[in-house]
């Protein structure tokens, strides 16, 4: 009988047996399920609060000279007059105008009253639509006033400017608001400058200088 390699037979008797002889891959474990985070809650777009005061100057800049020249200024539209600081730029629109220097002014409109305002009235009826309509509005004072022209109310309040168009500034304005009656027709003027400067004469110039017609 010849003789059979051993290396052969044990090959044979692998094959009869089903066995391959490669090794079978470990099957892949499943990957493990993530989960999908939270989207961020949505910004609520709540609106900015009220403007909040900017600080008055230290040394407030704008006092009027004492020593400026007035010059008289008549509104036909409005029927009245009164003097300015002369050199002061103007801006007129019908029945209102405004004269500005730097950080001064004086602004003079028709009003709707036809009687005499008194406290009580400016304080129900003017101060809450100053409030709404002034940015950091602040009350200073309220008092009953005749001047030449006519009687009326003074109010004198505190507001923010409105930003410098170059530099976007703001300073902290003082108001005298004068609402004065005369024959049945009202003019209001509001002469304004930085708080702290000292304005006093020539407010008084201007205010003593209406005359409503």
């Amino acid at each position: 009988m010849p003789r059979i390699n051993p290396w052969v037979a044990l090959v044979l008797l692998l094959a009869a047996c089903g066995h391959s002889g490669t090794p079978t891959a470990p099957a892949t474990a499943p990957a493990a399920p993530t989960t999908a985070s939270a989207a961020p809650a949505a910004s609520s777009g709540a609106p900015a609060g009220p403007e909040k005061a900017v600080p008055a100057e230290q040394n407030p800049p704008g006092d009027i000279p004492d020593n400026i020249a007035f010059v008289e200024y008549t509104n036909a539209a409005g029927k009245y007059r009164f003097t300015h600081p002369e050199g002061w730029a103007e801006k007129t629109q019908g029945a209102t105008v405004t004269f500005t220097d730097k950080l001064n002014g004086v602004q003079a409109t028709v009003g709707s009253a036809t009687t005499t305002p008194t406290g009580a009235s400016a304080t129900e009826q003017d101060v809450p639509a100053l409030r709404s309509g002034q940015a950091a509005f602040e009350l200073r004072g309220i008092t009953e006033v005749s001047v030449p022209a006519g009687a009326g109310v003074r109010i004198v309040y505190r507001r923010n400017s409105a930003p410098d168009p170059v530099t976007g500034r703001q300073y902290r304005d003082e108001v005298e608001r004068y609402e004065i009656v005369a024959g049945g027709r009202e003019v209001i003027v509001e002469l304004f400058g930085p708080v702290g400067a000292d304005n006093v004469d020539a407010y008084r110039t201007m205010i003593k200088s209406l005359k409503i017609s």
